[in-house]
C-alpha cells in the first residue's frame, strides 16, 4: 500500500473518530485535537550515518534529544532547525556547505522528531530546546530555520541577547499559529466553534498566551537580527499571505525572497535557494 493512500486512510479514520467524539464531549474533542496538533505522525528517521558529523545529545524535560555536530571546534557556529515532522538529517547539505565556509554546525532532532524522545511537542518546547542548545554548545550567531523551526526560533530570539550581527535565514517559516490551527481543524473536519474555543483555552491555560500571540509577525518587532526570509507563493502549509503581512510591516533588517512553484518542502532542497542561504550566512 503506498504512503499517500495509507495517510488518506489514517486521516479518514481520525475524522470519523472526531465526528463521534464531538457528539459526546466538546472539551474531550478539543483535548484530543490538541494532542494531534502536537504529534508528528510521520517520523523521519535517518537510516544511514550522517556524513562527517559527530553524534551528540542532551536532555530537556527528561527527554533525550539527539543531534549532530560538524566541523568542531570553530569560532563561528550555526544552528539548523528543521520543521514539523522533519528531522535534522534532512539538512545535511546545508551543514556540509556551511562547514566548508568555516562554520561549526549544529542540528538537533526536536522533541518527538527523528531520533529524539517524546510523542508530542509545541513551539514553546522547541524554543526551550533552542535556548538549551545555545547554553550548552554556544555561543551561536547564525541560524537557519525551516517551517515550525522558524516560529520556534523567533520565540527564542525574543528572550535571547542578539543584535544585527546575528544572522537568521528563514525558509518557509510557520508565520502564524492561527493559520496552523485553521489547517489542523480543516484536516480534522472540525467546524464546531465550541470545540475551537476549548482548544484555544487549552493553549491559554498552558502558556498564559492566546493563540494569536504565537506569531512571527508579532515577534519580528522585537528581533534585531539580520534576516533573510525565503517563501514560496504556492506554499500550502505556511501561507505566503501571512508572510506578506510581515513584508508589508517594512522591517529594515528583513530581506524577502519570493519564489514560485517550489511549495513548502521543495524550496529548501532547491540548489539556488541553498546558494542564496549560504552566501547570506557566510557574508561577514
Amino acid at each position: 500500500m503506498n504512503m499517500k493512500l495509507t495517510q488518506r486512510l489514517a486521516i479518514g479514520y481520525i475524522q470519523t473518530k472526531f465526528k463521534l467524539l464531538s457528539v459526546i464531549s466538546k472539551k474531550k474533542t478539543a483535548e484530543k485535537a490538541f494532542e494531534i496538533f502536537g504529534t508528528p505522525f510521520m517520523k523521519s528517521v535517518r537510516k544511514a550515518p550522517v556524513k562527517n558529523a559527530e553524534v551528540i545529545h542532551f536532555y530537556l524535560n527528561n527527554k533525550k534529544l539527539n543531534g549532530y555536530r560538524w566541523n568542531h571546534p570553530q569560532a563561528r557556529k550555526a544552528l539548523i532547525l528543521h520543521g514539523f515532522g522533519s528531522a535534522a538529517h534532512k539538512f545535511e547539505d546545508y551543514a556540509t556547505l556551511l562547514a566548508a565556509e568555516g562554520y561549526e554546525v549544529l542540528a538537533f532532532d526536536a522533541p518527538a522528531h527523528g531520533d529524539s524522545e517524546g510523542n508530542t511537542t509545541n513551539a514553546i518546547e522547541y524554543s526551550a530546546m533552542i535556548k538549551e542548545v545555545i547554553a550548552k554548545f554556544g555561543p551561536i550567531e547564525s541560524f537557519l530555520a525551516h517551517s515550525f523551526g522558524g516560529i520556534s526560533l523567533s520565540l527564542a530570539l525574543e528572550d535571547l541577547p542578539h543584535d544585527e550581527k546575528t544572522k537568521v535565514a528563514f525558509i518557509a517559516p510557520a508565520t502564524e499559529t492561527t493559520s496552523a490551527v485553521d489547517g489542523a481543524f480543516g484536516m480534522l473536519k472540525l467546524k464546531n466553534k465550541t470545540v475551537r474555543d476549548e482548544f484555544e483555552k487549552i493553549i491559554l491555560n498552558l502558556t498564559g498566551k492566546n493563540v494569536a500571540w504565537f506569531s512571527m509577525r508579532r515577534a519580528m518587532h522585537n528581533i534585531k537580527a539580520s534576516i533573510l526570509w525565503i517563501h514560496d507563493a504556492d506554499d500550502d502549509i505556511t501561507p505566503w499571505a501571512d508572510a506578506l503581512k510581515v513584508k508589508e510591516d517594512d522591517h529594515p533588517n528583513i530581506e524577502f525572497v519570493l519564489t514560485k512553484g517550489l511549495g513548502h518542502r521543495k524550496i529548501y532542497h532547491d540548489d539556488a535557494i541553498k546558494k542564496q542561504v549560504i552566501e547570506f550566512m557566510s557574508k561577514r
